[in-house]
């Protein structure tokens, strides 16, 4: 996979002020941008209702982007959760892009039942 390079923007905020340092990759350093999240994130009919869990855990990558949402920092997330590393909370960030890139949106005129 190739590398993605960007300058920063000077107005910017920086990844220390938003508070998810070190959970992106390094844009500028030649670090691929994607991270191949299927090494981490399994899907298990029987564990967690079929919910995307962190390498077979009972963890949910809801339940870690929910905890980044509110507030934590990956550092306190591994601090509760000792069997979590930093990857792991990657992995859960790249697969909930990964979700957001292939989502469909329909224009409001269309509906399911309307042939295209």
């Amino acid at each position: 996979m190739g590398h993605l390079r960007t300058q920063r923007d000077p107005h910017s905020r920086s990844r220390t002020q938003n508070g998810v340092s070190g959970l992106l990759p390094k844009l500028t350093s030649g670090y691929d941008a994607v991270m191949d999240y299927t090494k981490y994130i399994t899907i298990e009919p029987g564990k967690r209702s079929g919910k995307p869990c962190v390498r077979g855990l009972r963890i949910t990558v809801t339940d870690v982007l929910e905890y980044l949402a509110g507030g934590m920092t990956p550092d306190e997330i591994l601090a509760d959760f000792p069997a979590l590393t930093l990857d792991d909370i990657r992995a859960c960030l790249a697969f909930a892009a990964d979700r957001e890139r292939r989502l469909l949106v329909l224009p409001s005129d269309l509906t399911p039942d309307t042939p295209v």
